[in-house]
């Protein structure tokens, strides 16, 4: 058994010292992953890698945190909590955008239109979210997949163990996956 696994274990029965030897340990991994969520969707959020992967940090260290079994299933849990951030993030850009429950009122200028590319992207990572809870619901190993692939950047070989399935099982998951999801979003 690895170093960090024990330390993610030892974490997941309440040990701080050892959740924070496990992050340190870990740090360069996540911020490989914020790096690939911030480079789909960081234009919608205003974080940069170092941010996403502090913001993360305290979500992952203020919940109860589940026992991980290893290093490729923690880094799966970490890449979900960094899609949350980012949506709940663009979530909360959208609502300041419209006015945050301020009277609405109707601009028609070259500024405000000038953002309205901006907002199709935004609108876009709410859409993929949306489409991933549907099949989450439908399909929690399909869903799974893709958060660790798309999201957190994960091999087929990683996803494979970290899920305890074979590399061909995960192709077809992904090849599914990404069926439902064009579909979903049209």
């Amino acid at each position: 058994m690895s170093e960090i696994t024990k330390l993610l274990q030892a974490a997941g029965g309440g040990d701080r010292e050892a959740a924070d030897r496990a992050y340190a340990l870990l740090y360069a991994d996540l911020r490989r992953l914020a790096h690939s969520r911030l480079r789909r969707e960081g234009a919608y959020t205003l974080l940069d890698t170092t941010a996403l992967v502090h913001e993360s940090y305290l979500r992952l260290h203020g919940a109860a945190e589940p026992g991980f079994a290893g290093r490729d299933q923690f880094l799966a849990y970490a890449a979900r909590v960094m899609r949350s951030v980012v949506v709940d993030l663009v979530r909360a850009r959208q609502a300041e955008r419209r006015g945050g429950g301020a009277d609405h009122v109707t601009l028609s200028t070259t500024l405000a239109d000038s953002h309205s590319g901006h907002a199709t992207g935004a609108d876009e990572v709410l859409q993929v979210h949306e489409a991933l809870e549907a099949l989450q619901a439908q399909d929690a190993r399909l869903a799974s997949v893709v958060e660790m692939r798309y999201f957190g950047g994960l091999s087929e070989r990683e996803i494979a163990q970290a899920m305890g399935v074979t590399e061909r099982t995960v192709q077809r998951d992904w090849q599914k996956a990404r069926l439902f999801l064009a579909m979903a979003i049209g």
